[in-house]
């Protein structure tokens, strides 16, 4: 996906630097988007092979809604995969790695030194109890692919051993929309940082920790996983009007999401 147009202005306090198609397939994205209901359910799966350079909304939920993140430790443990897994050719291995950050010996050349080897960029992220959505750029081919493979199993394994559980922890496949324009990226970022006042998990996106959007405000304490500045020149306060605007229109869109759907 090409950057034709890199400073293109969209509404007070955004610049973004914007794809080479802004307004290809809007209408398709918001019924997919509309489609995501509490349970978590989207109406499309993948049928067409990731492309490398595109953006993408990628959702993937427990099996039967099961609850998969339970206390601190297991968010903190998928926000730890998450970045990990950003590489494909680690010098060390991930426990290592977690230790070394525990003990405040960490940094990113202790994961590699090649910067090439790094298969995705994450743009956005939230973790919810049953299901995580993530706006993933594919930097080489089947790095989306791989990336979400490595998290999903590597975190299977730690909640299956933690819990003293067996079987399959996913529900399926993670299932993925395509960002087809810079408007799609700047609104889907607004609608994943909402899920949880959505869900009424909280009553603020600012108090959900397990989250991007303190990165979007350029919180200083917080830890860095995304990188979007590429794409999006967002003004941190402009950002959180725009967010936080937005709580009680959302929360009523869930209420008629069944409706919606019929």
């Amino acid at each position: 996906m090409g950057f034709s147009n890199p400073t293109r202005r969209v509404g007070k306090g955004f610049i973004l630097l914007g794809f080479s198609n802004p307004t290809r397939r809007v209408g398709k994205w918001v019924n997919e988007v509309a489609k995501v209901g509490k349970e978590g359910k989207m109406a499309t799966i993948r049928k067409f092979p990731l492309v490398t350079g595109e953006f993408y909304h990628i959702f993937n939920k427990s099996i039967a809604e099961y609850k998969i993140f339970n206390k601190e430790g297991d968010f903190v443990r998928m926000k730890r995969l998450l970045f990990y897994y950003q590489w494909e050719e680690n010098k060390i291995k991930f426990s290592k790695w977690k230790n070394m950050k525990e003990q405040n010996s960490f940094n990113n050349k202790s994961i590699t030194e090649d910067n090439n080897s790094r298969i995705v960029d994450i743009i956005a992220y939230c973790i919810m109890p049953t299901h995580i959505h993530l706006i993933l750029k594919q930097l080489k081919s089947k790095g989306i692919s791989i990336f979400m493979s490595l998290i999903s199993n590597s975190y299977a394994k730690y909640f299956n051993l933690k819990y003293k559980r067996k079987g399959p922890l996913w529900e399926r496949e993670f299932q993925n929309v395509l960002v087809s324009s810079d408007e799609q990226l700047l609104h889907l970022s607004r609608y994943i940082h909402l899920n949880p006042t959505t869900a009424f998990l909280t009553k603020n996106p600012y108090d959900w920790r397990f989250s991007s959007y303190k990165e979007f405000l350029e919180e200083e304490h917080e830890e860095k996983i995304c990188n979007f500045k590429d794409v999006l020149d967002i003004n941190p306060k402009s950002y959180k009007e725009f967010v936080e605007d937005r709580i009680s229109y959302q929360r009523d869109l869930a209420k008629i999401k069944s409706l919606i759907l019929e």
